[in-house]
């Protein structure tokens, strides 16, 4: 196994606080590196217009990086951090310095006990691979403290993808996403998981079955167990899961969903109309 470059002495002078015991419930905190994204999805708010929050897109500066992080160790709740929220977190110019500064203080899951990161995998080349799944290394934790990969990927050809992802990165997106897996095989590591995003629209809604499909295939030949869902997983394997799609006719993405999980085999015939698991918004 590969060992990050990182040198803990050159964050010495950082503030240290005591391990947090977990009080409550965890708190899910999304702090957005950036809202501006690569690709243009048509059912992502951040694609319909230039000001995402109200302002102007922006990249998360290195001293509110800081800062929020210093902030995490006064809560008494149990963290689990997500660097996204509409934005793409890999196009940050500074993307691999913010996390690798963000593990490196975290000793002992003093500022957060769970990471995950969503990503499109469109900037996710082998060198960034590698270094995710350093990070996931350095972080331990039983659970890992580095828990999961999102990939969201939404589409099995190359036609459905440019609908409903509006770019021509399919080949790029299942390239970079297969290395990954192969990748984190070779050394032997089982985190972070990966968890391959497909919501469900009338775009794609068609090939969903092929799209497990690929993706089954890949984990059994690397050896590797699977969960299917029909929501957000939350098992401990790499999982498939296949999302509604969240917009003004609810009703409508979720008569598009329940038949498709129905045909998946994830749901029987007298499934309740919508489909939620018990982590969903």
């Amino acid at each position: 196994m590969s060992a990050l470059p990182i040198d803990p002495s050159a964050y010495a002078g950082e503030p240290q606080t005591a391990r947090r015991g977990g009080i409550g419930m965890p708190i899910n905190v999304n702090l957005e590196l950036t809202d501006h994204c690569n690709i243009k999805c048509p059912m992502c708010s951040q694609s319909l217009r230039d000001d995402a929050h109200g302002a102007p897109k922006r990249f998360m500066s290195w001293a509110t990086w800081r800062t929020l992080l210093m902030g995490l160790e006064d809560m008494d709740e149990e963290v689990h951090l997500c660097p996204h929220w509409l934005g793409e977190p890999t196009i940050h110019p500074e993307f691999d310095a913010f996390l690798e500064y963000a593990f490196t203080i975290n000793e002992d899951f003093r500022l957060f006990r769970e990471f995950k990161l969503h990503t499109n995998a469109v900037v996710f080349d082998g060198d960034r691979a590698q270094r995710l799944i350093d990070l996931a290394l350095l972080a331990g934790g039983d659970p890992p403290c580095f828990r999961t990969l999102h990939f969201s990927i939404d589409a099995f050809s190359a036609a459905s993808y440019r609908k409903t992802k509006g770019a021509d990165r399919r080949d790029q997106v299942f390239q970079n996403v297969e290395r990954f897996l192969r990748l984190r095989t070779k050394l032997g590591a089982r985190a972070p998981l990966a968890h391959l995003a497909f919501v469900v629209q009338p775009d794609n809604f068609h090939e969903a079955g092929d799209f497990l499909h690929h993706w089954q295939c890949l984990l059994d030949e690397l050896g590797l167990p699977l969960d299917v869902c029909f929501d957000w997983p939350s098992g401990p394997n790499d999982a498939v899961y296949f999302r509604p799609l969240n917009c003004g006719d609810q009703d409508e993405a979720d008569r598009l969903h329940r038949p498709g999980c129905q045909t998946l085999g994830l749901v029987g015939q007298d499934a309740p109309e919508r489909l939620r698991a018990a982590e969903s918004f």
